[in-house]
C-alpha cells in the first residue's frame, strides 16, 4: 500500500491556532471536507478529497483525520485521505488496492491503527495509518459491511450490513468475524454506548433502533425511530443516544440508560430550498455528532447544504451553518 501526498494544491487553510476546536464536514458532491468553527460556524478552511467522501473519523490525539473516498456511480473509490489538522501539510492518500468502496471508519485506541469497511471486497481492513500499510484483511462474509464501531477496550469491532440487516462482531485479537446476528431490516448506523459497552444499531427499513449485548449481540431492547433511521451517535457521557431519521427529517433523542424516547427534533425549515436527494426533494439529515464540550449536537442536512445546530437544553435547532454540496459525514476535532 502506498501513502503519498496529492500532487495538486488541495489544501486551502486559514491560519488556525493549534488548539482550535472545529467541525469537519464531508461534502459528498463537492469532494471536499470543510472546517467550521464551533464558535459560530464560520468556515476556517477546506481540504480536497478524492471522489465522494462518505465518512470521517478524527484520531484520539486530534492531530489527524481519515476520510473514506467512496467513489461515484461510474467508478468505485479505493482510497482513504489522511488530513493534517494541526499543520499545513497536504492530504496524504492511502491506496487500498483491490478493496473498493471504503465506507465505515474508526480509529483503534491509541490512534496508530484504524479500521475501514470496504463494500466492494466485503472486508474490514486494519490499517497502519502512518505507513498506509494494510496489516489485516478481515473477511466479513456475504453482504456489504457498511458502518463500523469499536469497543472501548479495542478488543472487538461491530459492523452493520444494510443489505442483510445484520450486525457482526469482529474479534480484533484474532482478526476474524466471531458472530453475526439479525438486527433489523436495513441495519446501517452503529455506535457503542460510552460506559456500558452496549451496541446500538439504527435499522432504516424497519424504522427501529436495536440495543445489543456487546459479546453475544443478543437484542436487549428494540426502540421506535420512524422515518428511515440512518445514523446513531452518543453524547460523550453516554446519557443520550442520537438518531438521524433521513426520510422524516427528524432527530430522535433517547434516554440511553433507561432506553426510552426522550425527544423528537424537527430538522426541516419552513421556506428552505431543498434539492433532489435519494429520498426525493427533502432535507435529508444524515451525519450526527455531539459536541464533547458544548451542549450542542450537529446534524448534516444533506438536501439543504447546511448543518443544523441543536441545543441540548431544549432539544431545538438554534442555528444553521452553511456547508459545501451534499454534506454527509461530520466529526468534531476537539481542542
Amino acid at each position: 500500500m502506498l501513502l503519498r501526498p496529492l500532487c495538486l494544491p488541495l489544501l486551502l487553510l486559514a491560519a488556525l491556532p493549534a488548539t482550535s476546536a472545529e467541525l469537519l464536514v464531508g461534502n459528498k458532491s463537492a469532494d471536499t471536507v470543510w472546517r467550521l468553527s464551533l464558535e459560530d460556524g464560520r468556515k476556517l478552511g477546506e481540504f480536497a478529497t478524492r471522489k465522494a467522501p462518505h465518512e470521517i473519523v478524527v484520531a484520539p490525539d486530534g492531530k489527524t483525520a481519515l476520510v473514506a473516498n467512496y467513489g461515484g456511480s461510474d467508478a468505485a473509490g479505493d482510497t482513504l485521505s489522511v488530513l493534517d489538522l494541526r499543520g499545513k501539510a497536504p492530504p496524504r492518500i492511502v491506496e487500498l488496492g483491490r478493496h473498493g468502496r471504503p465506507h465505515g471508519l474508526r480509529f483503534l485506541p491509541g490512534g496508530r491503527e484504524a479500521l475501514a469497511t470496504t463494500e466492494a471486497s466485503q472486508h474490514l481492513l486494519r490499517i497502519d495509518v502512518a505507513s498506509g500499510r494494510i496489516v489485516a484483511e478481515i473477511a466479513l462474509g456475504e453482504g456489504k459491511g457498511h458502518m463500523v464501531a469499536v469497543a472501548a477496550d479495542g478488543k472487538s469491532a461491530y459492523v452493520t450490513k444494510v443489505d442483510r440487516g445484520t450486525l457482526s462482531r469482529i474479534d480484533l485479537a484474532r482478526n476474524r468475524k466471531a458472530e453475526e446476528v439479525e438486527a433489523g431490516a436495513g441495519a446501517e448506523g452503529v455506535a457503542v454506548r460510552p460506559g456500558s459497552g452496549e451496541v446500538w444499531v439504527s435499522n432504516r427499513e424497519a424504522g427501529t433502533v436495536t440495543v445489543h449485548q456487546p459479546r453475544t449481540l443478543a437484542i436487549l431492547r428494540t426502540l421506535p425511530s420512524p422515518g428511515f433511521p440512518i445514523r446513531v451517535a452518543f453524547t460523550a457521557d453516554g446519557r443520550h443516544a442520537l438518531v438521524s431519521n433521513a426520510r422524516a427529517a427528524t432527530l430522535s433523542v433517547f434516554d440511553a440508560q433507561r432506553k426510552r424516547p426522550l425527544a423528537t427534533v424537527a430538522l426541516s425549515r419552513d421556506g428552505a430550498q431543498y434539492r433532489d436527494t435519494m429520498l426525493g426533494r427533502a432535507a435529508l439529515p444524515i451525519g450526527v455528532v455531539a459536541d464533547p464540550v458544548r451542549p450542542r449536537v450537529y446534524v448534516a442536512i444533506s438536501g439543504g447544504d447546511e448543518i443544523a445546530v441543536i441545543d441540548r437544553a431544549t432539544w431545538k435547532p438554534v442555528a444553521y451553518w452553511k456547508t459545501g454540496r451534499e454534506p454527509d459525514a461530520v466529526a468534531v476535532a476537539a481542542d
